[in-house]
């Protein structure tokens, strides 16, 4: 499979390149935000390795231009930044993942390969349970009319439970897409933060549509009292 690395220090893109070839991929490597636009637009890659801090046109910039124009690929994002409100910025332009320099190699391949198991069809305006609907490119998420405002981490969450369409997620696929499969924590974050998006989602509605399924994990129920 292709991906294409969009990095501007040179000596990172080559050993990230040499790393991913080494694990089997096929890799492009750009060097600056307009040529790594151009070859995402015009040839076809499984995902993309995307730097924020480009020259010519920032990731973020790349980034919504692509959601824009409905190219759907698999983006998972470096950056030297970190910080929750830098990872909703990121994830706000649309892109997929998010990992901070330094990083390790291992945990990079991982997520990849996560990124293009889910592949990059089109996806769905919004995603929705009820009356409670969530807009993956805007990030909004709203109930019976209302805004609702969600941290990034809890906006991961949610979209992790409305993409199985009432299916049930364990608290290891949870774990693996929320928080990534290189989290060292404790594995009961989950449990706090689902309890973090009752209180903002089914609390003040007086429902109950994020469900416990007892020894499986969580799922969504449309607007369940």
């Amino acid at each position: 499979m292709r991906v294409l690395v969009v990095e501007d220090e040179e000596p990172l893109a080559e050993a990230i390149s040499r790393g991913l070839v080494a694990e089997g991929f096929a890799v492009d490597v750009a060097h600056d935000g307009p040529e790594g636009l151009w070859r995402a637009r015009e040839l076809g890659y499984a995902a993309i390795v995307l730097d924020l801090l480009l020259p010519g046109m920032n990731g973020f910039g790349v980034c919504r231009a692509l959601r824009a124009e409905g190219n759907w690929t698999p983006i998972l994002v470096l950056t030297a930044k970190s910080g929750e409100y830098d990872e909703a910025e990121a994830l706000d332009t649309g892109a997929d993942d998010f990992l901070s320099k330094p990083f390790s190699f291992v945990v990079l391949v991982a997520r990849l390969r996560a990124l293009v198991r889910r592949g990059s069809g089109p996806r769905p305006a919004t995603l929705s349970a009820g009356t409670l609907v969530w807009d993956p490119l805007t990030r909004a998420c709203w109930r019976r009319g209302e805004v609702v405002g969600l941290t990034a981490r809890e906006q991961a969450l949610l979209e992790c439970l409305l993409r199985r369409e009432g299916g049930v997620a364990s608290k290891a696929e949870i774990l693996d897409e929320v928080w990534g499969p290189d989290f060292p924590g404790d594995p009961n974050i989950v449990e706090v933060y689902v309890r973090y998006l009752r209180r903002k989602l089914d609390v003040p509605f007086g429902l109950h549509t994020i469900e416990t399924v007892r020894t499986l994990g969580y799922r969504v129920v449309p607007d369940a009292t």
